[in-house]
């Protein structure tokens, strides 16, 4: 069950964090329009519809993650997509990463290693 677990539990991190990236893409883009316009222009752009299939996709990943792994383990190593969004938001958009981010996200990975690991 391991490998299985695992697969699925990197393909939720994968269309989560492709979901959050095309979410923000979609935003940006829109970015110079206010009120309507904003909206208009970000239903009329692919990065947005991109972003609804990523996350209807993660939506059966995470369903198939929770019929592999109890619901405080799932919940607990979903938390990992917060690391890839955050790389995500720096390689694609040049967020900044400062030192407290970066201690964060090793610390949770760091936690979801013991949390995913443990009952196997």
């Amino acid at each position: 069950m391991v490998p299985l677990f695992t697969m699925v539990w990197f393909a939720n991190i994968v269309f989560d964090t492709a979901g959050h990236l095309a979410f923000k893409a979609a935003s940006m883009k829109a970015d110079q329009y206010d009120g309507w316009e904003h909206w208009r222009a970000m239903l009329s752009g692919p990065m947005l519809w991109l972003g609804l299939a990523a996350f209807v996709v993660e939506f059966f990943l995470w369903l198939a993650l929770l019929t592999l792994a109890p619901l405080a383990q799932g919940v607990l190593i979903g938390s990992a997509s917060i690391v890839g969004v955050m790389i995500g938001g720096r390689l694609f958009f040049r967020e900044e990463i400062t030192p407290p981010r970066a201690a964060a996200a090793i610390l949770i990975a760091f936690g979801v290693v013991l949390v995913g690991w443990s009952g196997e």
